[in-house]
């Protein structure tokens, strides 16, 4: 049930974020593609909501309830960067906007630009870890946690490996080929 509702609520988060650029700029009802765009939080608290009540009516918990963590962490962190990132692009191709801004390519703005993008995936993984970890108290020593337990180790790498991305560019900054301005 769990692993149906993540499908759901992933499918919903496409249909919310397209509905919501619909009327935003195809309709040309801003406030209507608004208050859908608002309505994607309401997903991971249903998700939230129902993974509680999965696991409080006995469940043993196992990947699925890790799986809605990592979900919810990832819409938490990484999901407003994506609707601004497609919101740019309608408003771009449909309703004359400004081109989207690219990042930057080379030297010091590419390295902050790197950290800011490991930082919303830092704070996703912090966000799952902690949902994680609320689970496993949730359950207590009762259960086996074993499961929950590896999707924290997981988080812990991707953080990881992030910051390792962002520090390269940080150590070894690209720089611009010779006579490009």
């Amino acid at each position: 049930m769990v692993v149906g509702l993540i499908i759901a609520c992933e499918v919903a988060f496409w249909v919310l974020l397209a509905a919501g650029l619909t009327f935003r700029y195809g309709l040309r009802m801003p406030r209507t593609g608004l208050a859908l765009l608002l309505c994607e939080p309401l997903l991971e608290v249903v998700l939230f909501a129902v993974t509680a009540i999965d696991l409080k009516n006995g469940a043993q918990p196992d990947w699925r309830h890790g799986l809605a963590a990592v979900y919810i962490g990832f819409t938490v962190g990484l999901g407003h960067s994506t609707i601004r990132w497609a919101d740019a692009r309608v408003a771009h191709r449909f309703a004359g906007g400004p081109p989207p801004v690219k990042p930057p390519r080379y030297g010091t703005a590419r390295a902050v630009h790197e950290w800011k993008v490991a930082g919303r995936w830092v704070l996703a993984s912090v966000v799952a870890l902690v949902l994680l970890q609320a689970a496993i108290w949730y359950v207590g020593s009762g259960g086996d946690t074993g499961s929950l337990r590896q999707w924290q180790l997981r988080m812990l790498w991707l953080i990881g490996i992030n910051v390792v991305i962002a520090g390269s560019y940080t150590l070894f900054p690209k720089k611009k080929p010779a006579g490009q301005r």
